[in-house]
């Protein structure tokens, strides 16, 4: 079953079960999905739909930010409920542990480099955990290697 279908599914489990939070957050996921589908002209795969569902899950951190700068609990709390909601179709995202573990093995593949090799470092890291299906925040794998590099 593709992720859109299985949306789908839970869109009208949601109705069905008058959630009205997950309905409406479920719509715009699938809203998203649909639009990138019509731009692309073609039937999105899992990874396609994985990056856009990481896209609204950036989007809506950006919001919370906002919204508890401005004093907006209620809505930071709604953005955050979101997350949790999108997240469930993504997989299991890596912990600092396995990021630090990763940074570190591709730095040992590269040899010894330095400051300056961080973007060759970043893009080998990504790679790597792209290549294990994890999912993992940029910024925090910026960090591990700055951390590294600095060592």
């Amino acid at each position: 079953m593709s992720m859109i279908e299985q949306i789908q599914k839970d869109i009208t489990d949601a109705m069905k079960a008058r959630a009205e939070h997950k309905l409406s957050t479920l719509r715009m996921v699938k809203s998203a999905l649909k639009l990138k589908e019509v731009e692309k002209m073609a039937p999105l795969d899992d990874k396609e739909s994985q990056q856009i569902l990481t896209t609204l899950i950036k989007q809506r951190k950006e919001s919370i930010e906002q919204f508890t700068k401005g004093g907006r609990q209620e809505m930071a709390d709604k953005e955050a409920a979101e997350i949790k909601l999108i997240e469930a179709y993504l997989p299991k995202a890596a912990g600092e542990a396995e990021i630090v573990a990763g940074v570190k093995a591709a730095i040992a593949e590269m040899g010894s480099p330095t400051m300056k090799d961080m973007g060759t470092v970043m893009k080998n890291a990504m790679a790597r955990f792209a290549a294990a299906g994890m999912r993992v925040d940029g910024k925090v794998v910026s960090e591990a290697v700055k951390k590294e590099l600095s060592k």
